[in-house]
């Protein structure tokens, strides 16, 4: 066996260990797809927060494609971190393209419940990793591909032929879908939507299934929706799912506004005894009820910062904050902990989500509480 066999026998192997991976079929086909062919060079971030390049010919170019990790290929929309990066100057910017976590990848996959014979539409080819874990199983000719950046989808198309598989790769806005191809019996979003597109619904067959996750700096979340009559709805699931946005839906008030959280002189300051990690981190029961009570709220930092678009902002500083703005925020977030609490504490698992064209909501299950995108 040679090596990079070897080491993707050992990710799958932790995969199934871990119980993340329990469907032979995709196991098979994690066995069987060699990651390495879709990452020949991709970004690792180095100390500072800029990004170095790693290419085939770095001694630990292999290890690196086969741990459980993300692995970058693009930042800021185009090619020239990576060129920079390549000519051993550190790169810095935001990634927009990349090859998502093998773990985050089967979970999605299997929630898809791809059947033999199912037509796939995936949205966001990236490396084309993920579609030719989707032929494997669903078989090239049942499996299209949407990407909006034509040098991401070249090189995608690149990998997939050269690994063997040749599912369509269309070059596209995928909020769109792809209505040559419809109706299709599943659509998989690997990138994070601030809604579920309109076309995602009237593109999927009646009965057929959208796995997705949200773009939601806090309380995201994947999602498995079955569409009938034009209504998806389905359960938010217990695995947590975080993806770069679908270009149309990136927050571009964001930066601004955590720019001015970190500057701006604060309103009032006091102590607090809700700790950061517990809004913040996913693994915590009440972060994605946070998402839901605090919508429009971007993170950013350590110690952390919150901002919203109008204006408001936080910073927590341990065992105080300090905040400011037209309304104050971590107030919200200390109201809206107590409302988790007399809920009964639900985690993400409780809470189904509903789509139509006209209306997306997010519900508790006998209770009257929905909360509106």
């Amino acid at each position: 066996m040679d090596l990079a066999a070897e080491l993707r026998d050992r990710m799958v192997d932790s995969l199934t260990a871990s119980g993340v991976l329990r469907d032979p079929r995709w196991e098979a086909a994690f066995r069987e797809v060699p990651r390495h062919v879709f990452l020949p060079g991709f970004f690792v971030q180095r100390p500072d927060g800029a990004w170095s390049a790693v290419t085939a010919d770095h001694p630990d170019h292999l290890a690196l494609v086969y741990r459980n990790q993300v692995c970058v290929t693009q930042l800021n929309g185009d090619d020239r971190a990576w060129e920079q990066a390549l000519a051993g100057r550190p790169a810095v910017g935001v990634p927009t393209s990349s090859s998502s976590m093998p773990a985050i990848m089967a979970i999605m996959l299997q929630a898809l419940d791809v059947a033999e014979g199912s037509r796939v539409l995936e949205i966001g080819t990236g490396t084309g990793y993920n579609a030719a874990l989707l032929s494997h199983v669903a078989g090239a000719g049942n499996v299209t591909s949407i990407d909006v950046d034509p040098g991401v989808l070249a090189r995608a198309s690149a990998h997939l032929s050269a690994a063997g598989h040749h599912p369509e790769c269309v070059l596209g806005d995928g909020e769109l879908g792809h209505p040559p191809g419809a109706p299709y019996d599943r659509v998989l979003g690997t990138c994070a939507v601030s809604r579920i597109p309109p076309a995602w619904l009237t593109q999927t067959a009646p009965g057929g299934l959208v796995v997705t996750t949200f773009n939601r700096a806090i309380g995201a979340g994947l999602v498995r929706l079955t569409v009938r009559d034009g209504v998806a709805t389905g359960p938010v699931l217990v695995e947590d799912g975080r993806f770069m946005p679908l270009r149309a839906h990136h927050a571009a008030w964001a930066d601004e506004a955590l720019d001015n959280a970190l500057d701006a002189e604060p309103t009032s300051a006091r102590g607090t005894l809700l700790g950061a990690e517990v809004v913040l981190d996913p693994a915590h029961g009440f972060e994605f009820f946070a998402g839901l009570a605090l919508p429009g709220v971007v993170v950013a930092g350590d110690p952390p910062r919150l901002a919203h678009r109008d204006g408001s902002w936080v910073r927590h500083l341990g065992s105080s904050i300090a905040q400011g703005g037209p309304r104050r925020l971590w107030d919200d977030v200390e109201a809206a902990y107590a409302r988790w609490r007399e809920l009964g504490r639900p985690r993400r698992r409780h809470f189904t989500f509903t789509a139509t064209s006209a209306d997306q909501h997010f519900s508790l299950p006998r209770t009257p509480h929905t909360w509106r995108l």
